[in-house]
Formats: C-alpha cells, structure tokens, sequence
C-alpha cells in the first residue's frame, strides 16, 4: 500500500510542477514565446491529469478500468474510420465491428482470457471483414477499404486493449497490494512522459527533423532526450516497479519511450495522408482521443508481450 500511495503521490508532483510551468510560460509574453508551443504543452499536461484520474481507478476497480478503456477504444476508432471515410457497402461490417469485435475485445481482456483475446481480431475479425465486405457485392478499391478498417480496429481497439491487459499479468516477486495497477500506471505514465519530454526537446534544440513532411516538430534530438528522460524517471520510479535490476527498467522505459515516439509518427503520417491534423474534442485541449492515445496503442503489445515473455511467472 505504500508503494501505491507514493506512487501516485510521485505522478501528481510531477504534474502539478509541469501544470504550474505551463501556467508560468503562458503567462511570460515578455520572453518572446512561440504561444501555439506554449499552448501545447499545456495541453498535453491537461491530457496526463485525465488519463492519472482515470488509472486511478485502477486501483479500486480493475474491472472499471477495463469498460473505461474501452469507451476510449471506441471513440478512438469512431475518430479513426471519420478521418478515413466508407463506402455504403462497408456498413454492415462497420456495424459488427463497433458492436460485436469492440466490446468483445475488452469483455475477454477483463476475464483475462488471453489464449482468445490474443488471436480474436488478426484472425476471426479481420477474416470477417473481409468476407462481410466482399458479400456486400461493392468491389470497387476493395482492399483499400478492408485494410483501412482492419488497420484500424487494430491500432485502436487490439493494441490498446494490451494496456488494461496489464491488470492481470502476473509475475516474478510480486510484492502484493496494487502491484498490477501500478506496472499500468508507470506503463501509461512512462507514455505521456516521454510524448512530453520529446515535444519540449523538439521545441527547445531539435535541429533534424525525422520526416517533415509528416511532423516538422518531432526531431532525433527529441526523441533521443526522451528516451534518456525515460530512462531516468524509470530509476527514480524503480522502486515501484516489478524489475529486479537498475538495467531492466531503464531498458523497458526505452523501449517504451521509442514505441511511444513511432506510434505518433505513424497516426501523424495517417492525419497527413487523410489532409487533417486533429480529430476531435473529447479531452479540452486536444485534438481528439487518436492524438493522445496513438503512442499508447504502439507502446502497449509492445511493452505488454516483452514484460511477459521476461519477468512473467511460470504457469
């Protein structure tokens, strides 16, 4: 219990210190601030308050925690399939995959049934679609629409449900308590940390751009500064951690921090591609639930398949 209180105690002092720079950057006008950056990183701060309130949950109900991330999944692929629009003979796969495949995913992962929720959407649902389509009769850019709507119950719903999957992992020297609600919520936090670390050393000193035609502001000086800014917070968080050693959890906050940053790349390159930069409102201050959660849906299996494969129990 102590490990879990000071946890979040932790999170909240980061984040009141980067809610009260924020607010003391906007405030500086003197100092010649680009003010869009400024509003950004206030932005994403308010997006990290949203998602510790919600992982707090975690910690009484993981049940809660699991619906919660749901709706997120849903939302998110409601935003996806509106940046990228279907066809009429789409529809009725469209409405088993909101209905049937969505709350499924998330059902089997809240009974930790992981020998189905694994295997249930790159295989039954993606072979549905196809077939569903097809029996629509409208061939016209036909594998385009079926892997435009398999891309996107993938990235949405199957990675991000690895996130509450977390919940029930168990492992080696658990030491009790809310041990499973706090690997989820260094996970998410390790997230947005590193999304934020790497937004603020783009801004300050990135000079080479990764690819600019999909994000001029995302540099290899950020995303190597959040990777070494990860690396950090992870020792300085080691304590609440399941790793035994200093090296496994600056290794897994790497990797962590490198998912995140593909992640955004990838979901940027899409918002690009579909002439949008933003997708909703739902989190004040933001584009949508896509802009913050497409480092979480990458990062997630990731973290989710290496955690297991290395630190989990035997069965």
């Amino acid at each position: 219990m102590i490990k879990d209180w000071a946890l979040m105690g932790t999170v909240l002092g980061l984040l009141t210190a980067a809610t009260f720079a924020g607010q003391w950057l906007r405030r500086q006008t003197s100092l010649g601030l680009d003010q869009r950056a400024v509003t950004a990183f206030n932005s994403r701060v308010q997006a990290w308050w949203f998602f510790s309130v919600v992982l707090g949950l975690a910690f009484f109900n993981r049940q809660l925690t699991v619906v919660l991330f749901g709706c997120l999944a849903f939302w998110a692929l409601r935003e996806f399939l509106t940046l990228t629009p279907t066809r009429a003979g789409d529809h009725r796969a469209l409405f088993w995959v909101f209905f049937f495949f969505t709350p499924l995913q998330f059902v089997l992962v809240a009974y930790n049934n992981y020998a189905f929720y694994s295997i249930l959407i790159p295989v039954y649902a993606f072979l549905f679609i196809a077939a569903r389509v097809a029996i629509s009769g409208d061939y016209q850019r036909f594998l385009e629409r079926v892997a435009k709507i398999q891309f996107g119950l993938l990235v949405c719903v199957y990675c991000l449900s690895f996130a509450p999957a977390l919940l029930f992992l168990n492992w080696k020297h658990m030491d009790g308590g809310y041990a499973n609600a706090r690997l989820l919520f260094f996970f998410i936090t390790m997230v947005l940390f590193a999304e934020l670390a790497q937004f603020l050393a783009s801004r300050l000193f990135g000079r080479h751009i990764i690819v600019k035609a999909i994000d001029d502001s995302r540099s290899w000086e950020g995303v190597l500064t959040a990777a070494g800014a990860s690396a950090m917070l992870g020792l300085t968080l080691y304590w609440a951690t399941p790793f035994t050693a200093w090296w496994q959890v600056v290794a897994m906050s790497m990797l962590i921090a490198a998912m995140a940053s593909a992640g955004a790349l990838t979901m940027a390159a899409i918002k690009r591609d579909r002439g949008e930069v933003t997708s909703s409102t739902l989190i004040e201050g933001h584009g949508g639930v896509l802009n913050r959660i497409d480092a979480i849906c990458f990062a997630a299996p990731v973290f989710y398949h290496v955690f297991n494969y290395f630190f989990a129990a035997p069965p």
